[in-house]
């Protein structure tokens, strides 16, 4: 941790030769939370760029008063960045203009089909509606999009589930994946008595009696020693 601190301080103070090192040793984290996302109808290469923009504001806010590994660190900023861009800029949300003109363009169908009683082409329905081929695309794949994240798609276990539900249910497995992240780190900083009880009691399931029967105290003494170690990792999560 000595050698990723001292790269990461000398970064910070400029020295681009440290940064380049630091990112490039961590390009597979970036690549691992990527994969987490994949199926979002955005590229991966683009969700890479979004990452490294939090790698990369991982490495410029670190805080040295933090006594976490910079990956732990790291891992929510490169997340941030992916999740922001899906929720802000990405498959959910589209402009009030775009959708206007798929509204438009909708109604201009309509009529066209029954003044020619046939399927007008896209040229027709942008003739119409006085606007360019282009555009009129971008609002009708926008509009398409968005209609298909409210669709209900059947899940493994034969219920039915809204698209859109699927991915915030996605996001809800990634933020229990970073807490798993920081809990396993705090865990790592326990001596291993501490570790053993921490496991017995939230892992096993056991009783305070139980554990003080395995140990061999008492189980007002297993009391204490639990509050004392919750106490010593919650420090530990928040320092």
């Amino acid at each position: 941790m000595d050698r990723i601190h001292n790269l990461i301080k000398e970064a910070q103070e400029g020295n681009k030769d440290a940064f380049e090192c630091i990112v490039n040793e961590n390009i597979g984290l970036v690549w691992s939370v990527v994969k987490r996302f994949q199926g979002r109808n955005v590229e991966n290469d683009d969700l890479f760029q979004l990452g490294s923009m939090g790698l990369v504001k991982a490495i410029k806010n670190f805080n040295f008063e933090f006594d976490v590994k910079f990956s732990t660190y790291a891992v929510p900023m490169i997340m941030g960045e992916i999740k922001r861009f899906l929720r802000d800029d990405g498959i959910i949300k589209i402009s009030r203009g775009l959708k206007e003109t798929a509204f438009k363009a909708m109604k201009a169908r309509e009529i066209l089909i029954l003044k020619n009683n046939k399927e007008p082409t896209i040229d027709e329905i942008a003739e119409y509606i006085n606007i360019d081929r282009e555009t009129l695309t971008m609002a009708i794949n926008s509009s398409r999009e968005v209609d298909s994240i409210d669709r209900e798609i059947e899940t493994d276990n034969g219920k039915d589930m809204k698209i859109i539900d699927t991915i915030a249910a996605e996001e809800d497995k990634s933020e229990k994946i970073v807490d798993n992240i920081v809990i396993n780190e705090t865990l790592n900083k326990l001596d291993e008595r501490e570790r053993r009880i921490v496991l017995m009691r939230y892992i096993d399931e056991l009783t305070q009696s139980e554990v003080a029967k395995i140990i061999g105290v008492s189980q007002v003494q297993v009391s204490r020693l639990e509050k004392k170690i919750l106490l010593k990792m919650r420090e530990y999560m928040i320092s």
